[in-house]
């Protein structure tokens, strides 16, 4: 893994001591989804004029599981001028059907049929976002595990997505081999992953690299699926400043 700054560490760790304050200022829209409406929260940086903006995809349990997990990386993206939409790119059917699945094969069987619908439902959210009188053109996507491969999936067929970063995640089997354009990405994961494996995040960076994409993993040694949850581990300082720092570098550019 790259050395961890001093600098990107304790960025991280003020992050980290905020309080998770957010919920109660998201501003709550919706957009036609096709398949039906797709569910924000805004998050508005509070710069004025037109800004970039990152639309974060939830892993496959939402973001009520660990809302204040998520809201760190609204956080560092707002405090950069960056507006964050949370994206619940569930339709209600799909909510029903998990109900009813009680095993992983089960789920995962689900998941793989569902991935280009929700990948088109997270550019229909982008559409919306892209239209907003505040915006500068420029949008990444943040995914996490599940939500990692959506948008894996949707930045590879939608060409005005500038940046991506995918926490412990991957492109869907069933996608990778139609994949010829891929925007600038990072991924990152821990190598005791045993949800998705580190092999998983590292084939979706070769295969950004094979379409001409700046693309970097960062690994971490010892951590675990969703090792950014955890409140006090400096790692998870260390993740949100990365995804931070990368989208600030990445969607400030001309």
């Amino acid at each position: 893994m790259p050395a961890i700054s001093r600098r990107s560490l304790l960025g991280g760790l003020a992050v980290l001591a905020a309080s998770p304050t957010l919920a109660a200022t998201a501003e709550p829209l919706t957009v036609d989804g096709g398949d039906g409406r797709v569910t924000l929260n805004r998050f508005a940086s509070g710069r004025t004029g037109k800004r970039p903006a990152v639309l974060v995809l939830h892993g496959s349990r939402g973001f009520d599981l660990r809302p204040q997990a998520y809201e760190r990386y609204a956080n560092a993206l707002t405090a950069d001028g960056i507006d964050a939409y949370f994206v619940r790119y569930y339709t209600q059917a799909d909510e029903q059907a998990f109900e009813t699945m009680h095993t992983r094969e089960r789920r995962e069987a689900y998941e793989t049929g569902r991935f280009d619908a929700w990948a088109a439902r997270v550019s229909s959210a982008l559409s919306a976002v892209l239209a907003g009188a505040d915006s500068s053109g420029r949008i990444g996507l943040l995914g996490f595990s599940l939500g990692g491969y959506v948008a894996a999936a949707a930045a590879a067929r939608d060409e005005r997505v500038s940046a991506l970063a995918v926490l412990y995640g991957g492109m869907p089997d069933k996608i990778a081999p139609q994949v010829k354009h891929l925007p600038p990405m990072i991924e990152l994961h821990g190598e005791a992953d045993r949800n998705v494996p580190l092999a998983s995040g590292e084939a979706l960076v070769r295969l950004g690299k094979s379409v001409g994409a700046a693309a970097e993993i960062i690994r971490y040694p010892g951590k675990a699926h969703g090792f950014d949850f955890a409140d006090n581990d400096p790692m998870t300082a260390d993740a949100v400043s990365r995804v931070a720092g990368f989208f600030q570098a990445r969607l400030s550019a001309a």
